[in-house]
């Protein structure tokens, strides 16, 4: 039960190993499970001109083959899922039922957009006698991608389903501290029969791939998910070569509950998700508006719903809140929580590090933090949650727009008015009423304001990695 797979880079259809290496650490021991190839700059050319390759036969394989190609891998990935799933737990710490969720969430994505790459359709536009104007929509190019650390399968999976189903290649750069994920999708392509070049997988120093790849003639789209400070970078230096980015980037999610709602239900949904992940989720939500009419219940039963998790080694049946995933997150929540307590917030549970071996820190609810705490301004991307109470949905919409970031929200209510006055104000992305799913694969995913720009997901996912030609035909 504890087996994780050798790490190597996979180019051009080969798989290669390098001479700098970094170790990958289980977050629930801090031991040693694992090293990470990183690449050079000889592995990152030999990715680009192998992509280039690859595009040149992808792009015109026709669809309906290139998604039975996918839909193998995908199918691979369900078969492997234990495996997988282990591989996820040990290097990122989340419960191993969550781990394979993940990878079912992963396949997924591939096979809707196996089937949504065959229906990329153009059109024809109405013109006078003697000549057609048509609409075509063709693969971009090579696309270089860069996926996160918190879901190492399922988010390097969108971003390769997204690119292979518009008939793109693709170099992505997995996380180097969650770099298994990312493995198992590149053997399945592997074994699926997926022609060499079309998919490049690399690990390395983020900002010397970053700056390698995106400035070259290959590379036709850059595609990112995480933080919004280095989603600003990747886009300056994108726009310096003329390249467009999907940019997929933070949040800090507001929930309003209406009272109308049950309390006790909003609150038990509530909870759950908030923890799911150690809360390590772009769509986490985690800045709760509650009328102050139903405040102290939703508050009673969220606090009960939190304490009764069982944190621990996510290897354990019983777990339901893992290690968070890195040394990092844990000094955030710390700073955080100060601050918080700093500021005059009620610590309704939690607050600290637990144990003094592995990131595991105690799920954590404030009560009535001042808009000016940090915790208000910034995402924690961990296992925090603030509840305030709010007069009216008028306030609790005021106080969700406030920030810069527009990526996911929530609201709890059983009135239409209060929907459709949601739906029309709420400043997100991506806004779900009575559920905390905030994506699945047959919706457009992405964010406004500094959540960045772009979709991923649904019909119109994969219209990013194409482009847009006319084609106007004069009869002779």
């Amino acid at each position: 039960m504890t087996y994780y797979p050798r790490l190597q880079l996979y180019i051009g259809g080969h798989w290669r190993d390098t001479a700098s290496c970094e170790p990958v650490i289980n977050p629930a021991d801090e031991t040693t499970i694992g090293d990470v190839p990183l690449a050079d700059d000889v592995d990152l050319a030999d990715a680009l001109e192998a992509a280039a390759i690859g595009f040149a036969t992808w792009s015109r394989t026709a669809p309906a083959a290139r998604a039975q190609i996918m839909l193998r891998a995908a199918s691979l990935m369900r078969q492997r899922i234990e495996e997988i799933a282990l591989a996820i737990t040990l290097e990122h710490g989340k419960p191993l039922e969550q781990a394979r969720l993940e990878v079912i969430r992963g396949c997924e994505f591939i096979e809707w957009d196996a089937a949504e790459g065959q229906r990329t359709y153009g059109r024809v536009i109405p013109s006078g006698p003697g000549i057609r104007y048509i609409v075509l929509h063709q693969p971009i190019g090579t696309v270089a991608a860069f996926s996160p650390w918190n879901f190492p399968m399922s988010q390097p999976c969108r971003k390769i389903a997204g690119a292979l189903g518009a008939g793109c290649s693709i170099i992505i750069k997995a996380s180097e501290e969650t770099p298994a994920g990312a493995l198992h999708i590149a053997r399945a392509f592997h074994d699926a029969g997926l022609p060499p070049g079309v998919l490049n997988l690399v690990f390395g120093v983020p900002a010397r791939v970053s700056e390698f790849l995106i400035p070259r003639e290959q590379v036709r789209l850059v595609a990112f998910t995480g933080s919004t400070a280095v989603g600003k970078r990747l886009t300056e230096l994108a726009a310096r070569h003329m390249k467009p980015v999907l940019m997929e980037l933070g949040g800090h999610a507001p929930v309003i509950v209406c009272d109308d709602f049950d309390p006790a239900a909003a609150a038990e949904m509530s909870a759950v998700r908030k923890m799911r992940n150690a809360g390590q989720v772009c769509t986490s939500p985690t800045r709760f508006f509650v009328h102050q009419d139903v405040f102290n219940a939703f508050s009673k039963a969220f606090v009960e719903r939190t304490r009764a998790m069982k944190v621990g080694n996510g290897l354990h049946a019983d777990t339901n809140v893992g290690p968070l995933a890195n040394q990092r997150r844990v000094g955030a929540l710390e700073g955080l929580v100060a601050d918080a307590s700093a500021k005059g917030g009620r610590l309704l549970t939690g607050g600290d590090r637990l144990g003094n071996r592995g990131y595991f820190f105690a799920p954590t609810v404030f009560a009535e933090l001042p808009d000016d705490a940090r915790a208000m301004r910034e995402e924690p991307f961990g296992p925090l949650a603030i509840i305030n109470p709010v007069a009216s949905l008028e306030e609790a919409v005021e106080k969700a727009n406030a920030l810069p970031f527009g990526l996911a929200a929530y609201g709890f209510t059983h009135s239409a008015r209060n929907v459709d006055y949601l739906a029309d104000c709420i400043e997100a992305g991506n806004l779900s009423i009575n559920t905390l799913e905030a994506s699945v694969a047959e919706t457009p995913f992405g964010g406004v304001k500094e959540s960045g720009y772009g979709r991923e997901g649904g019909a119109e996912g994969i219209l990013n990695y194409t482009i847009v030609k006319t084609v106007s035909h004069r009869m002779a």
